[in-house]
């Protein structure tokens, strides 16, 4: 029993990040109708920015995460108005294009510049020392990551619901002619759309980093969190949310379990995907997303 509790609690746990960097996904899709699919490599950047400051200049913890947010805002407004702002009014495939070779460009400036072995903060973020809860002992850098990321999570979604800048987002979202007619700087939300997604790319690549240590790799995380995008529904914020949960713990529990009963291998890395094609069958849409309807 006790290894089914540690299954679900690391699975709780890379579910939130997940959700995390899902809501990035969610917010660019719904603001401008891009999907990504660079999110992995701004995750990448985040993580070893902040190594970097924490590591090879010694910068306080604290301060280093302020700049690497504020170094995630740069990027992303560089990406966007250099690159994909140009793109306004393309071909949507064109658009996808774009973000698949940004992914490989900066993928390619992370090698250059950090390599591709495996680092680690130090000192760490959070301590090492364990904290048993329910007579489980848990890895204090899992109850901060969790607490974290769902406090991010509730942040942004009180940010959504009732600051100025969140409704002019959503009525962007649901129309860009109307959100034009009412006096809202449409360029400006979806600069704010990439920004916002950027800094939570960070945190997630941050936590990430914490927990498992920092490589290249860290780009293909970008995928693992599609299938969260596609659960929950493209463009829904709880969606993304409640689909990157659900894929935490589905990958976990069924390399964990499968594992140990039949001995297979690999099966985290598949599970997620088939299970979104089972869910797709029934809805389409995902979970939280928004039906189209065509009448003709």
């Amino acid at each position: 029993m006790e290894f089914y509790l540690q299954l679900m609690i690391s699975g709780l746990v890379l579910g939130s990040i997940y959700a995390l960097v899902a809501l990035g996904f969610a917010i660019i899709y719904k603001s401008t109708s891009v999907v990504n699919f660079a999110q992995g490599e701004f995750l990448m950047f985040g993580a070893y920015f902040c190594f970097s400051m924490v590591v090879q200049f010694k910068v306080p913890w604290f301060w280093a995460f302020v700049l690497t947010l504020g170094f995630s805002i740069l990027l992303a407004l560089l990406v966007e108005r250099l690159i994909l702002r140009p793109m306004i009014g393309e071909p949507v495939i064109s658009i996808i294009m774009v973000t698949i070779g940004l992914s490989s460009v900066l993928r390619s400036i992370v090698m250059a510049i950090w390599g591709t072995e495996i680092r680690v903060y130090d000192p760490p973020l959070f301590p090492d020392t364990a904290v048993t809860l329910a007579g489980i002992p848990i890895s204090q850098v899992y109850l901060w990551s969790f607490g974290l990321s769902l406090a991010l999570l509730l942040l942004f979604g009180l940010f959504f619901k009732y600051s100025k800048a969140g409704v002019a987002m959503r009525a962007t979202a649901f129309s860009n002619q109307v959100a034009l007619s009412m006096g809202i700087g449409v360029k400006n939300i979806f600069a704010l759309a990439w920004c916002i997604a950027s800094v939570v790319s960070a945190v997630g690549g941050i936590l990430i980093g914490s927990i498992n240590g920092i490589n290249s790799g860290l780009a293909h995380f970008g995928l693992k969190v599609f299938p969260a995008v596609i659960l929950g529904g493209l463009d829904s914020i709880i969606g993304a949310a409640v689909g990157g949960i659900i894929v935490g713990l589905l990958e976990n529990l069924s390399d964990g379990v499968l594992k140990s009963m039949f001995g297979l291998q690999g099966i985290k890395e598949v599970a997620p995907f088939i299970f979104l094609v089972l869910i797709l069958m029934v809805k389409p849409y995902g979970l939280f997303g928004t039906k189209e309807i065509e009448r003709v």
